[in-house]
């Protein structure tokens, strides 16, 4: 998950959020927190508009969290909604696993998902 979108969820400020864990970046390793890139040509490759100082927006690039980022999250932003948002995302990541465990192990529906996400323009499996 993408850090704004955390902030977003945790209610606080995305500076705030990527504050925290750059004061406590012990408990993010590189398996936990990455921070996206620019126009390399890789998987987590990005494209987004810096806008200028002073006038508000985005001046960093953002990072992108792990299930086991998200979980840390919870220890250094240290407040009830976070804690209760952390419970809501943890499962959502559950979920998922068990709803791709369950596609993976149908060849039939995996097939026919590959199939259904090539006509509409994208592929979801390498």
């Amino acid at each position: 998950m993408l850090d704004s979108d955390l902030a977003e969820i945790y209610g606080v400020p995305t500076f705030r959020l990527n504050e925290c864990c750059q004061r406590n970046h012990k408990r993010f390793p590189a398996d936990f927190m990455l921070q996206l890139s620019r126009g390399g040509g890789g998987l987590f490759d990005i494209a987004i508009a810096m806008s200028k100082a002073g006038r508000g927006g985005r001046r960093t690039l953002p990072y992108a969290f792990t299930e086991h980022g998200v979980a840390m999250l919870a220890s250094v932003l240290n407040s009830d909604r976070a804690a209760q948002m952390n419970i809501v995302i943890i499962r959502a990541f559950v979920n998922f696993a068990r709803w791709w465990q369950a596609i993976k192990n149908s060849p039939a529906r995996l097939a026919g998902l590959t199939l259904r996400k090539k006509r509409q323009g994208s592929i979801i499996l390498g």
